[in-house]
């Protein structure tokens, strides 16, 4: 009965230190359950920690903030009992990145929120693009977005670019999607472009970027090269003249 009744004892101690001893974040906004705080770009995420009672954490125990593995330097009236940190403005680094409170004394006595910060990706204005025929045609547009795009589509002079007649290729790598016309043809590639990127959050809808290609006469380039080469052998055929010849021109010179 005593073997029995020891482990029971012992959970029932363990259940009591759990429920007085530690730290809790509060937010704003709100924490849910999996310990992420939902927020957007230019926001303000404001974080409270709290010792929570037990013996362990009076008002004078000292805490500390993470973000991630680093530091967060805190003014000497913001450290005891009760403590905050403020984001603002959210930025793109600040997606994914984990606050942790913990004790000054014991690491092992923490709490942690961690943020996702939903941004759609920034597509606006025109662009002016100027291509020679037969060069290659290069169109990006950023499309790097948390969540991910739902859709990316390319429109040239208002109808869905056709990959296969107007010779493009398109690729996408999550962060840039890319039109590339790699021999540029004035009837085939020369007008308006846009690039449609489609969010699956509510509200931020479709962002667009315009490109306005114009496609110019081909211009003969002179080979720099050949040029050089010429100019070198020229160079060295006088210079080796001028040295099989110098007896003579000592003579004429005394």
């Amino acid at each position: 009965m005593k073997l029995m009744f020891r482990p029971l004892f012992f959970l029932s101690l363990l259940f009591c230190a759990t429920q007085t001893f530690g730290v809790r974040i509060q937010s704003i906004p709100e924490v849910n359950s999996d310990g992420v705080i939902q927020t957007e770009l230019q926001k303000t995420v404001s974080l409270v920690c709290q010792s929570k009672g037990g013996i362990e954490t009076q008002d004078d125990e000292e805490l500390v903030w993470l973000r991630n593995d680093a530091v967060v330097i805190l003014t000497e009236g913001n450290k005891k009992g009760n403590s905050s940190v403020c984001v603002s403005p959210v930025i793109h680094e600040d997606n994914g990145a984990t606050f942790t409170c913990r004790l000054s004394k014991n690491a092992t006595v923490m709490a942690s929120v961690t943020l996702n910060v939903t941004y759609h990706p920034e597509l606006s204005g025109s662009e002016e693009v100027v291509v020679e025929e037969e060069a290659e045609l290069i169109l990006r547009c950023n499309i790097w977005a948390n969540p991910p795009v739902s859709s990316v589509s390319w429109t040239l002079n208002g109808s869905v670019v056709d990959l296969f007649t107007d010779g493009f290729l398109l690729t996408n790598d999550g962060f840039t999607s890319q039109l590339t016309a790699h021999r540029v043809e004035r009837s085939l590639h020369e007008g308006t472009y846009q690039c449609i990127a489609k969010s699956p959050i509510f509200g931020y809808g479709e962002t667009t970027k315009q490109f306005s290609v114009t496609v110019k006469d081909m211009t003969m380039k002179v080979p720099l090269w050949p040029i050089i080469a010429g100019i070198v052998v020229v160079c060295l055929t006088a210079l080796l003249a001028v040295i099989s010849r110098w007896h003579k021109i000592r003579k004429c010179c005394k």
